[in-house]
């Protein structure tokens, strides 16, 4: 059964700066904590992330993954290329400019290979999302100096 969560979140900082912080993910690991180990695997012509293999665990469920990435002129998604775990992942970060600072949306959806009992399903949804946008939020504040 897929599970789908959204949250905003509001960050003082452009949608270039956000944007960089995401496509870094070599970096994702030091502060996203479901990230035990991320590797690009393939990049485009622009040097940005176009695949990359992840090592992640959320609500003590671990899963290897391959992911495939496309940048929007609003943001960045991907989509599940490979799982252990997963039948389908799809996510996607949408930045909005509000003033000086840059709304960003995020959306995810899973669908997990195994029965998993919804309280987990509930907790590792609500990580994630913390992590995606308060997690992101504060990254990109430590990036930019602000």
């Amino acid at each position: 059964m897929a599970v789908t969560e959204s949250r905003e979140v509001l960050i003082e900082a452009t949608p270039q700066q956000i944007m960089d912080v995401l496509l870094d993910l070599d970096s994702l690991p030091s502060w996203s904590s479901s990230h035990k180990k991320v590797e690009v695997i393939e990049r485009d012509e622009q040097g940005r992330p176009t695949k990359s293999k992840q090592i992640v665990k959320v609500a003590g469920i671990s899963d290897e993954q391959e992911l495939d990435y496309t940048v929007h002129d609003d943001g960045v998604s991907w989509t599940l290329a490979k799982s252990k775990q997963q039948r389908g992942q799809q996510g996607r970060y949408t930045f909005t400019p509000d003033g000086d600072a840059t709304r960003v949306r995020f959306e995810l959806t899973v669908d997990l290979a195994v029965p998993v009992p919804g309280f987990l399903v509930k907790r590792g949804a609500k990580g994630l999302m913390e992590t995606a946008t308060t997690g992101l939020r504060e990254q990109v504040l430590k990036v930019c100096g602000a």
